[in-house]
């Protein structure tokens, strides 16, 4: 069940606590739910008890008292608890995390994107400086993801060396039409070309617009220090464990297995990969309205370190058989390379499965 698909189930049940006279109080036409907050249960959270309260005479615990045995018999949700002053705290069944590694491998790298295009028309206009025309291209590509019409402009044509080395294009040059506003990035401090393509577009987008970027040769470096790498190297892991695992005769396969036969730590891990999976079409989307790539590419950061911590549990030990179990953490592993696959290819960086 997805966030929008709770949010009605929300809505229906106060809907049929109404016409059952249980409550009196306009239904709103919409339910925010999100993840709990410090002190929550659950998937999922809801303040709507706290949102109508006043409206309906009662106190926001009365109200979830009302909501709570209506929304436990809706299909899908296993639980509900009410902590602090009504907040309702959902349990989803135990199939969501499956539906999700099911839908991120069968979407592939189209996992987060929109679809069909939305109609809306975007126009970015930037100065000829090397950053400013990198992260126009990159939001083209997020925002084309999101199902916008782009078309990006410079004050004049691009260098050669940037299209060559960069990757990078734009439709038209000239100056922009009144009233656009162009895209300001801080500028580089100097030419990164010579990291070449990979580093050098990470470099620019990585830091939010307002902050000055770093083109040294941090970039370049094959450790843990180094974010890039910390992203390909675990895109690079996903495709190894599925290597490992066919040598060892087994494939993956989303199961209700993520957490089968881990320790408490282990399936905490599980759940962090899971939560960035279900984050990840949010971080598009913000990217894409706030004008900031640097926010696709924390999240890929954040993404990346949770399968780090979580790879480890993925393939059999020693005498230890392949299970049910060991074949949902690879689904899982595999979903995680898909979305590190998909958003490198968003900001126009390569994902190579040998690193």
């Amino acid at each position: 069940m997805t966030p929008v698909e709770l949010s009605r189930t929300v809505l229906r049940a106060m809907r049929r606590a109404v016409d059952a006279g249980e409550l009196s109080v306009a239904v709103p036409e919409v339910v925010r739910v999100e993840r709990p907050g410090p002190g929550g249960c659950g998937d999922y959270a809801t303040n709507v008890a706290l949102q109508v309260a006043r409206a309906a005479g009662r106190s926001p615990r009365q109200v979830a008292e009302v909501l709570s045995p209506r929304l436990a018999r809706e299909p899908g949700i296993a639980g509900i608890d009410i902590t602090g002053p009504g907040f309702l705290n959902i349990t989803l069944a135990g199939t969501r995390g499956d539906a999700l590694v099911r839908d991120v491998l069968a979407r592939g790298g189209c996992y987060g994107h929109v679809h069909p295009d939305t109609g809306q028309l975007a126009q970015l206009h930037v100065p000829h400086e090397v950053r400013a025309v990198v992260v126009a291209d990159a939001l083209r590509r997020i925002l084309r993801s999101q199902g916008v019409l782009v078309r990006t402009t410079c004050d004049e044509a691009l260098d050669p060396d940037w299209v060559t080395v960069l990757d990078v294009r734009v439709d038209a040059y000239g100056r922009p039409p009144e009233g656009l506003r162009t895209l300001r990035p801080v500028p580089a401090p100097e030419d990164p070309l010579r990291l070449g393509r990979d580093a050098a577009r990470w470099a620019l987008l990585h830091p939010a617009g307002h902050d000055r970027p770093r083109v040294g040769d941090e970039h370049l470096a094959q450790r843990e220090s180094n974010p890039l790498f910390r992203v390909r190297y675990a895109h690079a892991r996903s495709r190894a464990l599925t290597r490992n695992a066919a040598d060892l005769g087994f494939e993956s396969e989303a199961t209700s297995g993520h957490a089968g036969g881990l320790r408490d730590q282990e399936a905490q891990e599980a759940q962090e990969v899971l939560d960035v999976l279900t984050a990840y079409p949010h971080a598009l989307a913000s990217a894409a309205r706030h004008h900031a790539p640097d926010r696709l590419a924390r999240h890929l950061v954040t993404t990346a370190d949770a399968l780090l911590a979580f790879q480890h549990t993925v393939l059999p030990v020693g005498d230890e058989k392949p299970s049910a179990a060991h074949r949902a953490r690879l689904a899982l592993a595999e979903a995680a390379g898909t979305v590190l696959a998909g958003g490198l290819s968003l900001l126009g960086i390569s994902a190579p499965d040998h690193l």
